[in-house]
C-alpha cells in the first residue's frame, strides 16, 4: 500500500510548479523586448553648425550672390575710410555717403581736420548722430594721425586702436578695406545678427563673435567673408523680415526667425 505523502511536502511541492504568466506579467515582457534604434541621431545630440561641410555651403552660397562685396562707405584713401566708418555707427552707410563728399571736399587732409575744434565739426556731421562724440573721435583721431604717426593712418591693429574713436571694427574696416590686411572679421550689427541667425556663435559681444568667426573663416576669406555677409543682412537677411523663400541658405538654416 503506497504511502501518503506529508502535507508539507506537498505544499512545498506545489510552491516549486512553474506558474503561468498572466496577461499584465506578458505586456511587461513585451516592454521589454529590444527595439529597433531611432532613426537619426541620439536623442541630446548636438547639432555641429560649424563643420567643414556646412561652412563649405555657406561659403559657396555667399560668393554666388555676392562675387564681389565690397565696402558701401564712398572712400577715396585710408584716412576717408577711417572718418567715415567712425561716422557710420549707428548710422547707416546712405546716411554717411551723403555727408561725407562735402566733409572732404572742405577737410581733404588730417592736418585739416587736426586743426579744429570739434564743436567747429559738429554741424557738418550733425545728420549722422551722436555727433558731439563723433566729432572729438575724428578730430582727436587726426591730431594722433598728425602727431604720431607723420599723418598716415597706421597700418597695425595696436596702432589703429590707439586712435580716439577707434575699436576693432573700425580697425579691421581700414586694414582690410583700405590696404587688403586681414586682421579680422568685421563685426557690425549685420554680422553680428547673421552669425547668430546661422548659429556660427553664441557670444554676445562683437569682439568674442570676432573670435569665433575667425576660427571657422580661413584668414584668406576674412576680408570678403564680413563683406558678403554685410550684403547678405542688407538685402536678403534682414532684421525684421528675412527674405527666406528666396534665400540659398534657406536649406542650411534653422533660425527661429525664419519665415517660411
Amino acid at each position: 500500500m503506497a504511502s501518503k505523502a506529508k502535507p508539507g511536502k506537498v505544499r512545498a511541492a506545489k510552491a516549486k510548479a512553474p506558474r503561468q504568466a498572466g496577461p499584465k506579467r506578458v505586456k511587461a515582457l513585451r516592454r521589454t523586448r529590444p527595439t529597433k534604434p531611432p532613426k537619426g541621431p541620439p536623442k541630446g545630440s548636438r547639432k555641429d553648425y560649424t563643420s567643414p561641410e556646412r561652412m563649405a555651403k555657406i561659403f559657396a552660397a555667399l560668393d554666388q550672390l555676392f562675387p564681389r562685396a565690397e565696402c558701401a562707405l564712398h572712400h577715396q584713401n585710408a584716412f576717408q575710410l577711417l572718418v567715415a566708418t567712425i561716422l557710420s555707427a549707428q548710422c547707416t552707410d546712405e546716411r554717411v555717403n551723403k555727408v561725407t563728399p562735402e566733409l572732404f571736399r572742405k577737410y581733404p587732409t588730417p592736418q585739416d581736420l587736426a586743426a579744429l575744434q570739434p564743436e567747429t565739426l559738429e554741424p557738418e556731421i550733425r545728420s549722422t548722430g551722436f555727433f558731439r562724440n563723433k566729432s572729438k573721435s575724428i578730430v582727436g583721431a587726426a591730431q594722433k594721425i598728425v602727431s604720431d604717426f607723420g599723418g598716415e593712418v597706421p597700418r597695425t591693429m595696436d596702432q589703429l586702436l590707439s586712435l580716439p574713436g577707434v575699436a576693432r571694427k573700425t580697425a579691421n574696416v581700414v586694414l582690410g578695406t583700405a590696404y587688403g590686411i586681414p586682421s579680422g572679421v568685421v563685426v557690425d550689427t549685420h554680422v553680428f545678427r547673421i552669425a547668430h541667425r546661422l548659429k556660427l556663435t553664441k557670444e554676445n559681444t562683437p569682439e568674442k563673435v570676432e573670435q569665433d568667426l575667425m576660427k571657422i573663416a580661413p584668414p584668406d576669406r576674412w576680408i570678403s567673408f564680413a563683406h558678403q555677409v554685410i550684403w547678405f543682412g542688407r538685402k536678403v537677411c534682414q532684421a525684421r523680415k528675412p527674405l527666406c523663400a528666396t534665400c540659398p541658405l534657406e536649406t542650411v538654416c534653422d533660425s527661429a526667425d525664419k519665415t517660411v
